[in-house]
């Protein structure tokens, strides 16, 4: 894309342009008052002090007071049109963002820190919207009242107004040429240090007691006082640059009015303009100046803002860009959003119509994280409705990057991994989540109520479909004790819920979503051991009724004799990536594999 990319945001805002106008419009009165307001001023005193009768003032007199009202009354419009425009465009972006990155590939946001998404969907896209409100409008504003204040000058004295004209040119294009210039380098750097701080921030708060364990919570603090150091030397160096910008538009004003003063006085001399007009041409300039005063500000902002702009559509061109280079390959009659209303919904547990599809295929695939090596090698497996599977191993092994890959999050290294035939990474999420739904460990839970976090998989759920995924999560006992049930308000992120109860929500919300595969990160985590293979037991057991098919990784092994097939993943040495090192019924296992006996055995005796 060659197109600037602040256009390109503010596109997305889809402004209202009428109501832009309304608020150039109310803008120009407010200033424009400001600007009468002075000049009248300057006409009463200067026509007062000639002692003229007091009904020649009584015109003067009431402008002055309508203009000082008018001015209040234009400046809460402005206010109130100009943020009508930016809050509304900006809830268009954000939905536009959301949108685009929803039916796109999940893998243009997988590698991005958590903090660096959110400022950019958060912060960036604020930033674009502020753009309008103190960067276009107050552009458009002093350009039409500078206009008419040297207008309303030339009606006077035409050569004080081409000295006005080319102070205001000053003030308004050189002073913001100059704070931008110097400003522009440290704005991009800050842009960077925002979303830095932010990353480093939610890091160093979320996972404050895993790196105080490992010894990293020190390192962890320490990059957010480097972040907020390269912010707060950005901060400075943009000070500088709108402090001469200042400086620069205060000496065109100081220079507009002295040269109405030596361009006027010899006009007055010469009887070209009178003296009361001198005062009107003299003073006037000071409120002219109010409008260009905003102009460094908003051309600081405009930088700010195109570097957010960048932020954004970069984000929206990745995702843009994967389903572009997909759409070429995918199957237009086999993709599972076609076969999506032939599947029952999840809470309905009866028959499936159609009991042989969609299939999960994964044939020598290689997994892990885009510029790294692969963590596991040599995968094969096949997960189809009906069909239960187990994924075991020891942390770290690389169980929750092959369930990643399987759900398209990441792309695979080498191999095959595809839904009936069509390779995953060419669909798009909204496609490929009509098949499969994956759940990991650390999805988000948002800051609303219990019901709404479960309509996340299903807009449509009904409280009655939501308390019986509760039940078969094992969560209808702690939903009775909540005071207000399915209205219950949960903490941002699950912050009030805990991590065996977070685990259960995220299950419920899987059993919520439409698709008939399950692809399940350690639901049964946190869990007492009997309560966890119970768990385990009904969700492998619904899968082989035919209801779904069921993948599921795990650390037990207790329960997995429900399972049809269980995967343990290991290594032969400490390096190189891990390889499946044993697959069968969990049965066969226990008599032909020595350490997964001895696993079993383990449970059994810390259960007893």
């Amino acid at each position: 894309m060659t197109r600037d990319p602040l256009w390109r945001a503010l596109a997305l805002l889809d402004v209202r342009w009428r109501r832009a106008t309304l608020a150039v419009l109310a803008g120009v009165a407010a200033v424009g008052s400001a600007v009468g307001l002075t000049a009248v001023s300057a006409w009463l005193i200067a026509r007062a002090s000639q002692l003229p009768p007091v009904l020649d003032l009584q015109i003067a007199v009431v402008a002055v007071r309508a203009l000082g009202i008018s001015r209040g009354v234009f400046r809460y419009l402005e206010r109130l049109a100009s943020h009508d425009v930016a809050l509304s465009g900006m809830v268009r972006l954000r939905e536009e963002v959301y949108r685009r990155l929803a039916e796109g590939r999940a893998g243009a946001v997988a590698a991005l820190p958590r903090g660096d998404l959110l400022a950019r969907i958060g912060a960036d896209v604020d930033a674009v919207g502020d753009a309008v409100v103190r960067a276009l409008l107050p552009a458009g504003i002093a350009a039409v009242l500078g206009l008419g204040t040297v207008a309303l000058i030339a009606a006077l004295l035409p050569s004080a107004a081409i000295a006005l004209a080319g102070c205001l040119l000053v003030a308004g294009v050189l002073a913001p040429a100059l704070a931008a210039r110097g400003a522009r380098r440290s704005e991009l750097g800050s842009a960077t240090a925002r979303a830095d701080i932010a990353s480093a921030a939610l890091t160093a708060v979320e996972g404050a007691g895993e790196l105080a364990i490992d010894g990293r919570l020190a390192r962890a603090q320490r990059d957010l006082r480097d972040a907020e150091g390269v912010l707060r030397r950005s901060v400075e160096h943009r000070a500088r640059a709108s402090a001469l910008a200042t400086a620069v538009g205060t000496a065109a004003l100081g220079s507009a009015v002295l040269a109405a003063i030596l361009l006027g006085i010899p006009a007055t001399r010469s009887g070209a303009l009178s003296p009361v007009a001198l005062a009107v041409v003299v003073l006037t300039p000071l409120a002219a100046f109010e409008a260009t005063g905003l102009l460094p500000a908003a051309a600081l902002q405009l930088l700010r803002s195109r570097a957010a702009a960048r932020r954004i559509t970069d984000l929206l061109d990745a995702a843009a860009a994967e389903v572009a280079s997909a759409a070429p390959r995918r199957a237009p009659s086999a993709g599972p959003r076609a076969r999506q209303a032939s599947h029952p919904a999840p809470h309905d547990p009866g028959p499936a119509t159609d009991s042989a599809g969609p299939t999960l295929r994964v044939r020598a695939t290689a997994c892990g994280w885009p510029g790294e090596r692969p963590v596991l090698q040599g995968i094969d497996l096949e997960l189809t409705r009906g069909r239960a599977i187990a994924v075991v191993g020891p942390s770290g092994v690389g169980k929750t990057t092959l369930l990643l890959t399987l759900a398209g999050v990441l792309p695979a290294h080498s191999g095959e991994v595809s839904l009936d035939g069509i390779p995953v990474t060419t669909l798009a999420d909204g496609e490929l989540a009509g098949a499969v739904a994956l759940t990991t460990e650390d999805a988000h839970i948002f800051s609303t109520t219990l019901l709404e976090n479960l309509r996340v998989a299903r807009g449509d759920v009904s409280a009655a479909e939501a308390r019986t995924a509760l039940e078969s999560a094992g969560l209808s006992d702690w939903v009775a004790r909540l005071e207000h049930g399915l209205d219950t308000l949960l903490g941002p992120d699950g912050a009030t819920v805990s991590g065996g109860e977070r685990r259960r929500l995220l299950l419920a919300r899987a059993l919520l979503s439409p698709a008939p595969l399950l692809v399940l990160d350690e639901p049964a985590e946190h869990l007492d051991p009997p309560l966890a293979d119970a768990l385990v037991t009904d969700l492998f057991q619904a899968a082989r009724r035919g209801d779904r098919g069921v993948l599921l990784a795990t650390h037990r092994l207790s329960a997995l004799a429900a399972a049809d097939e269980v995967i343990v993943l290991g290594r032969d040495h400490d390096l190189g990536p891990a390889r499946v090192l044993a697959r069968g019924d969990h049965g066969s296992l226990l008599t032909t594999h020595p350490a997964y006996r001895w696993a079993v055995d383990r449970e059994h005796e810390e259960s007893a």
